[in-house]
């Protein structure tokens, strides 16, 4: 537990910079560099990201309990990624409605993903997995609003052939990764 625990820790931390202002990520370009900042931001990203995949797997071969999950939750949860992987695509699909609308839609993204494997699992790396991905984006997302008020950031109106190409990818990744991807690389298949 202590790997997951760690590396959720350099994960969300290195990932929660903007969070405390720009300052402190001002100051590690103008000492590191550009190039600098972006190679030791990736490889700490990298690190940490690597530890909560061994350390959530550990924690995986001696599941604790906490409570079991109501069954008709799997069916919200596979319905509540549909709208994750949505967001996702819209964060990358440029001039969508998605994104003109909410502002933010990698981080709603994240914050739907979590809540969703919150409702089907309730082992305790589980929840503290989930449970720390998604109070850091709620976290996130209010910092990220509030910065977007702060410095007047205005999104353009979305198109409707964008939107529609968001939510058709969206669609396609979570149908392959729901039938497949997820067994593949999670070993747990969440469709037959």
């Amino acid at each position: 537990m202590f790997l997951l625990c760690f590396g959720l820790f350099i994960f969300l931390g290195i990932h929660s910079l903007r969070l405390f202002g720009d300052t402190v990520r001002d100051r590690w370009i103008a000492r590191a560099g550009e190039k600098g900042f972006k190679l030791q931001y990736s490889a700490l990203s990298i690190v940490g990201f690597v530890l909560v995949i061994i350390g959530f797997g550990l924690a995986r071969e001696t599941p604790q309990l906490l409570w079991t999950p109501w069954f008709p939750l799997r069916h919200l949860g596979a319905l509540l990624m549909l709208l994750s992987f949505v967001f996702l695509a819209a964060a990358y699909v440029p001039g969508n409605a998605i994104k003109a609308r909410l502002h933010h839609p990698m981080i709603l993204a994240v914050k739907v993903w979590a809540l969703a494997h919150l409702l089907t699992n309730a082992s305790v790396a589980h929840v503290l997995l989930f449970g720390s991905f998604l109070v850091w984006s709620v976290w996130c997302f209010r910092a990220a609003r509030q910065r977007d008020t702060r410095l007047q950031t205005h999104y353009a109106p979305g198109t409707l052939r964008a939107t529609a190409i968001s939510a058709a990818l969206g669609a396609l990744a979570w149908s392959l990764f729901a039938l497949w991807g997820h067994g593949w690389l999670i070993g747990v298949r969440v469709m037959a």
